[in-house]
């Protein structure tokens, strides 16, 4: 287990972009925390220090999914039943891509032993987030 203490936005971006630089295609990355905690955020900053700063990135709230040359970002939020994962190219992400994954609940049964598991939670005036 690994844990961050992020006093703000800049630092949060700063570990993540330093994150990002350890993961290679296939890994699984899910994104676990409350409404507002900066899930998407941080899969932004993953995606932009890949694949370069200006790349355009969308929450994928309503498309659920973005792909983004061998990264793909979810947002199962809106999912309701694990059969429509297979739809939205959940299977062909984990075994291929690297797979940022946000509300990873409902596709628990699908994630890889090996999946790294970020937990971002409020603390003090920033985010903690720990990494198992």
């Amino acid at each position: 287990m690994t844990e961050f203490i992020s006093k703000n936005l800049d630092e949060t971006r700063q570990w993540a972009a330093n994150f990002a630089r350890t993961l290679q295609a296939p890994c699984v990355v899910a994104l676990h925390g409350d409404l507002g905690m900066g899930k998407s955020e941080i899969a932004r900053t993953i995606i932009q220090t890949l694949r370069g700063k200006d790349t355009v990135v969308p929450s994928p709230t309503f498309t659920i999914v973005q792909n983004y040359d061998g990264i793909s970002h979810f947002d199962l939020y809106r999912i309701e039943d694990p059969s429509e994962l297979t739809e939205i190219g959940l299977e062909h992400a984990l075994q291929n891509d690297i797979a940022l994954i946000e509300w990873p609940e409902i596709a628990q049964n699908m994630l890889p032993d090996d999946t790294i598991n970020v937990w971002i939670s409020e603390y003090n005036d920033g985010r903690r987030i720990v990494i198992n």
